[in-house]
């Protein structure tokens, strides 16, 4: 692969070898707007495929509630009594890779409702489905259960209460930022927070069923309000919550 700079006000993009992988995207959100050469908005409520994105979450995400502030991502939810709006975004199409590393430096909010998450999806998801593309869940944090971080594989051989999942409890996770990182590898899927190894996944049978994840995914980042996972119930009185995002890297194997 040739050597690719791209400098923008939001990221810093290039192509370069580090051990057995390259940095594909280093994103540091240093500018006044989202880079939409790197980025996509996901806007609305799912509707009319898939109403609450398919897990009665109750947001309808705008460009108005995703903002570069101070040097972070500012994924903001909000309640003006009527509608809860909110922001998400991804790499579909843009910053795609089979294998390698996620790190993702953020900060959670709190309170009952909040459902943000770092996840990656399979890039055929609108050719097969889900789960069959595969989902690969870095972190999930509801603020009905504080303090913990919740890893999980969703595949079609087990999700939605996927039985591929690990819950992490640490007391201190909702104070400053922490680093949320995956390895993926054709072999396994490492998870770390804070450069700690909290879970694997290694099926000892890989096949479709079990194993979607030898093909391209794309990340991406949003926060959920209430839903399925983050609610039934939801503290109005809480918002606005924002769920910062320091810094993204993403590394793929080298060719």
């Amino acid at each position: 692969m040739n050597t690719l700079r791209v400098f923008c006000f939001s990221c810093f993009l290039v192509f370069t070898s580090s051990n057995s992988q390259e940095l594909i995207l280093e994103e540091h959100f240093s500018g006044n707007r989202l880079d939409e050469t790197v980025w996509n908005y996901e806007l609305g409520n799912g509707c009319p495929d898939l109403c609450g994105w398919g897990n009665n979450e109750r947001q309808i995400y705008t460009k108005d509630n995703v903002a570069i502030k101070d040097g972070n991502l500012v994924l903001t939810a909000a309640f003006n009594g009527k509608n809860y709006t909110s922001g998400k975004i991804n790499t579909k199409n843009k910053i795609e890779f089979k294998y390698g590393t996620v790190e993702v430096r953020a900060k959670l909010p709190t309170g009952q409702g909040v459902w943000p998450a770092i996840w990656i999806l399979g890039t055929n998801i609108s050719e097969v489905g889900w789960p069959k593309a595969g989902e690969i869940d870095i972190m999930e944090y509801v603020g009905k259960n504080p303090h913990e971080i919740h890893t999980t594989l969703h595949t079609s051989d087990s999700y939605g209460e996927s039985k591929n999942t690990k819950i992490t409890t640490i007391p201190s996770i909702e104070a400053g930022f922490h680093v949320y990182k995956a390895d993926w590898t054709k072999d396994f899927i490492k998870f770390y927070i804070d450069e700690v190894l909290v879970y694997t996944f290694s099926p000892e049978l890989k096949n479709e069923e079990t194993w979607p994840f030898d093909q391209p995914f794309y990340l991406l980042l949003n926060f959920a309000v209430g839903g399925n996972f983050g609610g039934p119930q939801v503290d109005d009185s809480i918002f606005p919550q924002e769920f910062l995002i320091d810094y993204v890297k993403i590394y793929k194997p080298k060719k």
